[in-house]
């Protein structure tokens, strides 16, 4: 991609590491980190849930807790996965300003941390939805990205979705192939189409949509990687081009 007048390859950028958390009954960690190193050409470590050392990770650095069902969605979905080791120590680097990325049940995850406020709940549906959907945000188009889940129906009060809108903490929005939000564009019955937020700080993301399902060239969509160098790579590549 060309920055700055010259052209640079995303691959040769050794741009920010990633650590992926695997739970037990993790699915799509492997799409995680193929997509990371593979696809986006990023420096990848797999972190197990029982271990507890991030002395590898910067705060300039990725901790991403992937789509699942981890510990099997007992109680309630990522209710347990909160209190491993590992997830402990994601905390307390969050709180020290690292970055975290947390998609599907890793964003259930989140907000079950309270790093991220609200809650996922069952689909308005009551049924498990996996098809592709659009989501709008930054980029000023609509981005095709698949979802699925059974728990991705966003809630939060009042006062918090006032926050969110107000401290622009809603970084997708379910949208149709315009990029128009509709009622009929919303998969889930998640309140105001949110789709994925931040937090305060915008070092913690979460979001429903699988955005490492859509980064490679062989599958026909590449609109994921556009999440991933919205949400981090851009940084980056900005003081490249200063």
């Amino acid at each position: 991609m060309p920055i700055g007048g010259k052209s640079v390859n995303l691959r040769q950028i050794n741009i920010m590491k990633f650590g992926v958390v695997v739970f037990p009954g993790s699915n799509c960690d492997r799409d995680m980190i193929g997509a990371l190193r593979e696809d986006l050409g990023q420096e990848v470590i797999e972190l197990w849930h029982k271990d507890n050392d991030l002395s590898a990770f910067t705060e300039e650095d990725c901790i991403v807790l992937p789509g699942g069902f981890s510990y099997g969605d007992y109680l309630r979905c990522g209710a347990i996965a909160r209190f491993s080791p590992m997830m402990q120590e994601t905390i307390q680097f969050a709180q020290r300003g690292g970055k975290v990325f947390g998609v599907c049940n890793g964003f259930q995850i989140l907000c079950e941390s309270h790093l991220l406020p609200g809650v996922l709940l069952r689909n308005a549906n009551q049924q498990f939805v996996c098809k592709n959907v659009y989501i709008s945000g930054k980029e000023g188009k609509a981005l095709k990205v698949p979802i699925a889940h059974g728990e991705g129906r966003y809630h939060a009060d009042e006062q918090t979705l006032a926050a969110l809108v107000a401290n622009d903490q809603i970084i997708y929005r379910y949208c149709d192939a315009n990029g128009e939000l509709t009622p009929e564009a919303n998969p889930n019955g998640t309140l105001m189409n949110i789709a994925g937020i931040c937090n305060a700080g915008r070092n913690v993301f979460g979001m429903m949509p699988h955005p490492e399902r859509a980064c490679s060239a062989a599958l026909g969509n590449t609109d994921g990687r556009i999440v991933f160098e919205t949400l981090f790579l851009n940084t980056v590549l900005k003081s490249i081009n200063a």
